[in-house]
């Protein structure tokens, strides 16, 4: 654990040191793109702090391979798959920051990116329920896909106010690592040292050492981040259905089987519901489902509720109370889960009302009125 913590301090603290080299670098050499009418400063900002996420990222997963305790995980191609995608996806983030691909071009390289990497070894091979293999390599390869392109749209998707995909994924990836060390011990492994775990703890610390430039008001935005951290977040979901050895599940924890499937949708149920509402919205009007506007939760939240604040809060309130009680199912049984969770739920619904009063009829301004800004 010592270890883990350690790494997480290091992502932190790169992430702080790169984010400011990488604002200092665009503020002085004028990378600064022009503002589009969705985005809510009045004056641009730098939008390249998916860069130095990445690296801190991927300095710490370099870092991670000369620990001792951490080495032989480096044996595998799995680590090394994880980072050449996260570097090629962040590259692909930056270019549409700064030109707006098509959006048939970006999810063409998104599939291309995550191909490579599950021929790399992040493979989804196996559901660990009733110990079911998928039989086809090829299959396996398009399920892959099809889970981690889903996952990077759907965070990028969210990425829209500032603050929100980046605390948004640290709860997810700090309830994830929760889940994957336990998972850990309870398996019996010789060592607690796993990919997954790994993974999400570092990306969990970068997270957090960016928030402190892009809590609102930000002075640098995501660009080329969100995707990354999508990757990285359906990257571990994958391999974590690696480490469990179904034939060592009792009755008793059939929810640590189910679990590798629930936590990882749990974590991004408010990105994906965000991706499958607004898109279906778009597609109504007749707009391609990656088109942007300002119809995304966070931006009709603030066109009807009251602060920036506010609604990243509660959306990370709501992103906490589905995480982490899925991971604490690992360990206590579905009744004491439900004796925390349930008044924590109930406290939630009642600021949610609080905070945004048009759920309780009240009209406001036309979302249209409202300036908003979206990364999708």
């Amino acid at each position: 654990m010592k270890v883990y913590i350690l790494l997480a301090l290091i992502a932190a603290a790169l992430t702080l040191i790169l984010t400011a080299l990488v604002r200092w670098c665009c503020l002085r050499w004028g990378i600064l793109p022009p503002l589009r009418n969705r985005d809510v400063q009045s004056v641009p900002i730098p939008r390249l702090g998916g860069v130095a996420m990445t690296l801190a990222l991927l300095l710490t997963m370099l870092l991670a391979s000369k620990i001792p305790y951490m080495t032989p995980l480096f044996a595998t191609t799995v680590p090394w798959a994880l980072m050449g995608g996260a570097a090629a996806m962040c590259i692909l983030g930056v270019v549409d920051d700064l030109i707006e691909l098509d959006w048939v071009a970006k999810l063409s390289a998104q599939v291309l990116i995550a191909g490579l990497m599950g021929l790399g070894g992040v493979q989804l091979v196996s559901f660990p329920i009733f110990g079911l293999t998928i039989g086809s390599s090829r299959l396996s390869l398009v399920l892959t896909i099809v889970v981690i392109v889903g996952i990077i749209n759907a965070v990028n998707f969210i990425d829209g106010l500032d603050g929100l995909a980046a605390g948004i994924v640290a709860i997810g990836a700090g309830s994830f690592f929760i889940y994957s060390y336990i998972l850990t011990r309870i398996m019996g492994a010789p060592s607690y040292a796993t990919t997954a775990s790994m993974t999400v703890v570092i990306l969990m610390g970068v997270c957090v050492g960016f928030l402190w430039y892009n809590f609102h008001p930000s002075s640098i935005m995501m660009g080329g981040g969100a995707e990354t951290l999508g990757l990285l977040l359906g990257g571990a979901g994958i391999v974590v259905t690696g480490q469990i050895d179904p034939a060592l599940l009792g009755d008793g924890q059939v929810f640590v089987g189910l679990l590798p499937i629930i936590l990882p949708i749990s974590v991004i149920l408010i990105p994906i519901g965000d991706l499958v509402v607004t898109s279906i919205r778009r597609m109504l009007k007749g707009r391609s489902p990656f088109h942007a506007d300002r119809s995304h939760f966070h931006d009709r939240l603030l066109a009807r509720g009251r602060g920036h604040r506010e609604v990243v809060a509660i959306l990370w309130l709501w992103t906490a109370i589905i995480a982490l009680p899925a991971a604490a199912l690992l360990v206590f049984s579905v009744y004491k889960v439900a004796v925390v969770a349930l008044p924590v739920l109930a406290i939630t619904v009642f600021l949610t009302f609080y905070e945004f009063p048009f759920l309780r009829g009240r009209r406001r301004k036309n979302l249209q009125e409202v300036p908003a800004h979206d990364k999708s």
